[in-house]
């Protein structure tokens, strides 16, 4: 649980029962607490002039700053809004400052012996930069002023508070670290929203496979960690920890469908005989629940049911192979979204001319912009906005590269396909399947082209553009990586993510072609014949692009989106996934990663999670990670596809040296 900045806007004060000056029982605590994240929390200011603090209503006050301005300094909420970013600064940053923020909340610990004991957690914003000893001092007043009987311990709400806290004895200042304290929580958001239909569990693969082909868009599938060939249904559960980055959350995101983690479903199923029962289950990122209803509800079919998605003609002529830097976003049409992006990628990189403050410059209500604190995190305090557009692409330059590498055009692929008669006919037997609705046969005909595509030989035309432009690398024996970019993914309502393949084990010629063909062939496998056939995506206007890149060796790769994944309104946070080696590995669920929320508004960093490690990243690597937030942040001003608020996913890696390439670039559906 973290606090967000105060906004504007304070309720009717009528009943408050907002406290000062007294110490602290549980029976207060309890009767001033609200609940966040399943547990009771309750605001607290201490004003050191005063030497007394205020434990809040939380009912009446939700925002600390609203509460420190009208009822202690007697601003009006006008006066308050009109310099609110300047207010936040002295109560969060001012080392110097009168008040202390935070939150006390309560949790339980199960003893040895079976008894529940309840302790309490004290933490500020995540924004705050207290030092260690204002931390200290708001630690022990804090202690000296509720009930001994209750365990305090301190959270740090960021990696600079953690860095603070290294020279305070633990003796004095008890703490605690977030993945710590919420690292092992029952139930987790993954991507708010709520559904009625049929709970199917399934306890693991096997169990599942058996019974994907009868699954219907009104299932709600629970099982430790679905597939990523899941089909569109009306919710996921998983029962295993995973991450809002994985592929299916991804889908569920682009979908709109809830989606979370329930540890304790099994117990839910027993209590509730929930099994193949009708549900609601509705997923916020406070409160997960699944409700029993008492018959079938009248359910309509889903929006994407009659959900059509638009996709440009795809321009077959006679593109030649390019390098990566010699595209840009307007040639996704002949090489797809996914190399056009890395081409565009290539130009702000290279010309620094691109406006990369776009999303600093939207009006945040009361701020008019956030173009203050871009300048704080460039280094630039007071900065004219030209010069902030100038320091913003300096950044982004300094921090990033952009992969080398060549892209295929939609041409190779059709010249491959009308090369061969079989490959026609099998497509013409598929088209006619589709048209005819004949599910039974669908995925048989896709299944026997994929094989047909891997296993026909490449027009010598078409493998000499193919060799011919890598051939130094061809000859030098280094490993490839061959991607996927078809016309047919990164699409307003449907990402895609994950089914395409990449192949990325590639040496030499021959191993070349097999690749293209895999990647060519993955247009063609069942899950994405359906999927785009669900959303009116022709067969006749797809067409698959394909990116070849040397390897770059990683020593860490990862996945940034730049938003929150569980918090629509948050616009300050960036998601960062990371783990050892391949980025892949964040996204297929191979290992459990190190998740990461960077500000990119006031700055400041916090872990989430450590993974299947068991222990976080070293301090420096972290404030790599949030130069990275921050440039990511930035290149979704250019890349929004004219709307800054439009939030990018990234795969990116880091290699031994410490810089950073990104190898994707998409919208991230949300």
């Amino acid at each position: 649980m973290t606090l967000a900045l105060e906004e504007e806007g304070v309720p009717d004060a009528s009943g408050d029962r907002t406290v000062v000056g007294a110490n602290l029982s549980l029976p207060l605590f309890r009767a001033l607490s609200g609940v966040l994240a399943g547990h009771p929390y309750l605001k607290v200011v201490v004003d050191r002039a005063e030497h007394t603090w205020h434990l809040l209503d939380t009912r009446v006050h939700p925002f600390h700053v609203n509460y420190i301005a009208t009822r202690v300094l007697g601003l009006t909420l006008a006066e308050l809004d009109a310099d609110l970013d300047a207010f936040n600064a002295s109560v969060y940053m001012d080392p110097e400052r009168r008040f202390l923020l935070g939150v006390l909340s309560l949790h339980t610990d199960e003893e040895p012996d079976g008894i529940e004991r309840p302790f309490l957690v004290l933490e500020t914003t995540e924004a705050d930069t207290m030092h260690g000893a204002l931390l200290e001092e708001f630690y022990l007043f804090v202690r000296g002023r509720v009930d001994g009987r209750l365990p305090l311990l301190l959270k740090p709400a960021n990696h600079g508070q953690e860095n603070e806290l290294a020279a305070v004895s633990e003796v004095r200042v008890p703490r605690i670290l977030s993945h710590e304290l919420f690292g092992d929580r029952t139930r987790t958001c993954l991507n708010p929203g709520e559904a009625e239909g049929r709970l199917r569990y399934f306890r693991g693969t096997a169990e599942y496979e058996r019974a994907a082909a009868e699954l219907g868009w009104s299932d709600i599938v629970a099982m430790p960690t679905l597939p990523d060939d899941v089909p569109r249904i009306a919710g996921f559960i998983n029962t295993v920890p995973t991450t809002p980055l994985s592929h299916t959350n991804v889908l569920a995101s682009g979908w709109g469908i809830p989606n979370a983690i329930v540890r304790d479903l099994d117990e839910l199923v027993e209590r509730d005989g929930l099994d193949g029962a009708w549900v609601r289950y509705r997923v916020r990122e406070d409160a997960i629940t699944l409700e029993r209803l008492s018959r079938k509800p009248a359910l309509q079919r889903p929006a994407w049911h009659q959900q059509r998605i638009r996709i440009e003609t795809p321009l077959l002529d006679d593109a030649p192979v390019l390098e990566l830097h010699r595209l840009r976003l307007a040639d996704r049409d002949s090489y797809g979204t996914k190399a056009a992006h890395l081409g565009e990628l290539h130009h702000v990189l290279d010309s620094r001319s691109a406006d990369l403050t776009a999303f600093y410059r939207r009006p945040r209500p009361p701020r008019p912009d956030l173009l203050g604190h871009l300048a704080a995190r460039l280094g630039e305090p007071g900065a004219t906005t030209e010069r902030l557009r100038f320091a913003a692409a300096e950044r982004v330059a300094e921090t990033v590269r952009a992969p080398e590498g060549v892209a295929l055009p939609f041409r190779l692929h059709h010249l491959f396909l009308t090369s061969s008669p079989a490959l026609q006919q099998g497509i013409g037997k598929l088209k006619m399947a589709l048209e005819l609705e004949a599910f039974d046969v669908i995925d048989s005909l896709s299944l026997s082209l994929q094989s047909l595509v891997r296993g026909t030989p490449v027009p010598d035309e078409v493998a000499r553009a193919i060799t011919g432009s890598v051939a130094d690398l061809l000859a030098d024996g280094r490993r490839l990586v061959v991607r996927s970019s078809s016309n047919a993914e990164d699409l307003p309502g449907f990402s895609a993510a994950g089914i395409y393949d990449s192949v990325t084990t590639v040496r030499g010629a021959e191993q070349l072609m097999d690749a293209v063909r895999q990647v060519w062939a993955s247009l063609l496998s069942p899950r994405s014949v359906r999927m785009r056939h669900q959303v009116g995506i022709s067969l006749d206007d797809t067409y698959m692009g394909v990116i070849v890149q040397e390897y770059v060796p990683a020593d860490l790769g990862g996945v940034l989106v730049t938003c929150n994944p569980t918090r629509r309104d948050d616009f300050r946070n960036v998601y960062l996934n990371c783990t050892s080696g391949s980025p892949e590995r964040v996204v297929d669920g191979t290992v459990l990663p190190h998740q990461y929320l960077y500000n990119t508004v006031e700055g400041g960093g916090r872990t989430v999670d450590v993974g299947s490690s068991g222990e976080d990243l070293p301090a420096a690597t972290r404030t790599s990670l949030a130069r990275l937030s921050l440039v990511g942040r930035l290149l979704q001003s250019h890349f929004g596809a004219g709307d800054p608020d439009e939030a990018l996913d990234i795969e990116w890696l880091m290699t031994a040296e410490g810089a950073f390439h990104l190898v994707q670039v998409r919208p991230y559906a949300r």
